[in-house]
């Protein structure tokens, strides 16, 4: 029977555990491990680092950010991919060829990410590229809702046939505001139906196939005025009209499109109470201290089903493997190109 786990997700300081993050690790109410590039020397490394983490918590639910193109925190021993965008740039020429080039990275990435260890990425990305956000960009498979939605299918389905979750983000969609919410909070002026019939389409499409997925620190004012991450009434929409029974993860409650919550203790609760399952607190030890001292009495099984449950790949067998070896020359040769 799966074991409720606790709501915080938080980060480390370095590539080793300090005996300070031994001890908070130990907490019940922290739930799950995001590694960044700074926790990050090579594949071998994060293998020693999850087996670390594992030693004192093995039910922690460990994740990172490792999408291809920008947005690649582990370079070093494991595939350089593509965006998602240049895995997606095809589709219009030749879409079965690109369907199947989305599958197969889906498929690596979740091979290699469970082989150091790890229990999910935070990925696909299903935000629709209008050619507005700075921050999406070529981090979307497309600028047509329906290509978002077969290539990011693709994808979900090769991290399914390597044994690991898919998370979409950043749901209702990042890719009509000019603003990044990292540095500021973007207001979406749009109307509902045109959320609807755009941004909105992937998540709809693909909401019975995510195993989780993470709101937008954007405020879309057609619907609440609310950033959807702090919105009972998105995250309903969510689990009620799409029907999605899986997890929701805020995003991290650190960045600035976060702040209009209030204090860190404050942001966690109001993104809890308006249905996420976990929220991220990310470089700011004092609000992840606030946050898990907020969270005390807090768990839930949504979460804890995502964690990886078949035997581990080793990093050292997959190149071993014919199909590894033909898809990482293909990505990486992909990868490379300008």
């Amino acid at each position: 029977m799966t074991q409720p786990l606790g709501p915080v997700m938080l980060d480390l300081e370095g590539t080793a555990l300090t005996r300070a993050e031994r001890k908070l690790l130990a907490r019940p109410e922290v739930g799950g491990v995001i590694l960044f590039a700074r926790n990050i020397v090579d594949a071998g490394q994060v293998s020693e680092l999850c087996a670390s983490i594992r030693r004192i918590r093995p039910d922690l639910l460990l994740g990172i950010d490792q999408e291809g193109g920008r947005v690649q925190r582990l370079k070093d021993g494991v595939t350089r991919l593509p965006s998602m965008g240049k895995l997606g740039s095809a589709y219009g020429e030749a879409p079965q060829d690109c369907l199947q080039l989305c599958h197969d990275a889906g498929w690596l990435l979740g091979m290699e990410m469970a082989a150091c260890g790890l229990d999910l990425t935070f990925a696909p990305v299903l935000d629709v590229d209008v050619g507005q956000s700075k921050v999406i960009g070529d981090r979307s498979f497309a600028s047509d809702p329906q290509a978002v939605t077969a290539l990011a299918g693709a994808f979900i389905d090769g991290l399914h046939e390597a044994g690991m979750v898919a998370v979409g983000k950043h749901f209702p969609g990042h890719g009509g505001v000019m603003a990044d919410s990292h540095h500021e909070l973007p207001v979406d002026e749009r109307p509902l139906q045109t959320l609807r019939a755009h941004d909105l389409v992937p998540f709809a499409q693909l909401a019975s196939r995510l195993d989780g997925i993470m709101p937008a620190h954007v405020i879309y004012k057609a619907f609440d005025e609310r950033p959807a991450g702090f919105s009972p009434s998105w995250l309903g929409m969510l689990r009620e009209e799409l029907g999605f029974k899986g997890a929701i993860f805020s995003d991290d409650l650190s960045m600035a499109g976060a702040h209009v919550a209030g204090g860190p203790d404050a942001r966690a609760q109001a993104a809890l109470n308006a249905g996420c399952d976990m929220v991220l607190v990310c470089n700011d030890r004092d609000a992840a201290l606030a946050v898990v001292e907020s969270c005390q009495g807090r768990a839930s099984k949504r979460q804890a089903k995502l964690r990886y449950g078949r035997a581990r790949p080793g990093l050292d067998t997959l190149p071993a493997l014919s199909r590894w070896r033909r898809i990482h020359a293909r990505l990486e040769a992909l990868a490379g190109t300008v």
